[in-house]
C-alpha cells in the first residue's frame, strides 16, 4: 500500500466513525462481519514493520526518503574525499619541491651565506632571465 491508500482508509474510517451511531444495527452488523473477514483475510507478514538487524534499520534505508537522502550523501562524501585526496597530493608536491630546492643548495659549493645576499639573489634573478 502507498501513502495515498493509506490516507483515503483513514478517511474512510474516519467518516465511517462519524456515522457509527445515525447507522441502523444490520449495517454496522454487516461492516463488523466485513471486518472480520478482511483480518482473517490478511496475510501475516503484510504488516509495515521493518526487517532490523541489530541497531540498523535496512527496511528504513530502502524507502524513499532514505533512499534519497542516501543519493545526496554518497555523491558529497565522494567530493569531500576527492578534495580532501587532491589536498594531500599538493601538500606531498610541495614538500617535494622543497626537498629538491634544500637538496640543491645544500650540494652546491656556495656557502649559505651567499643565498642572504640581496645582491647575490638579484645576480640569479637575471641568469634565469637570461636563459
Amino acid at each position: 500500500m502507498n501513502t495515498d491508500d493509506i490516507n483515503l482508509a483513514y478517511k474512510i474510517r474516519h467518516a465511517l466513525n462519524e456515522q457509527l451511531d445515525a447507522m441502523p444495527a444490520s449495517t454496522t452488523d454487516r461492516l463488523a462481519q466485513a471486518r472480520a473477514r478482511a483480518m482473517a483475510r490478511k496475510k501475516p507478514h503484510a504488516s509495515r514493520q521493518a526487517v532490523r538487524t541489530g541497531w540498523f534499520d535496512f527496511g528504513a534505508l530502502l524507502s524513499g526518503q532514505a533512499l534519497s537522502r542516501v543519493a545526496v550523501a554518497v555523491p558529497l562524501l565522494a567530493l569531500v574525499i576527492g578534495m580532501g585526496g587532491v589536498y594531500q597530493h599538493e601538500q606531498q608536491q610541495k614538500l617535494a619541491e622543497l626537498a629538491d630546492i634544500d637538496a640543491a643548495v645544500l650540494a652546491d659549493e656556495l656557502p649559505l651565506t651567499a643565498y642572504l645576499d640581496t645582491g647575490f639573489n638579484a645576480y640569479l634573478e637575471s641568469q634565469q632571465r637570461q636563459q
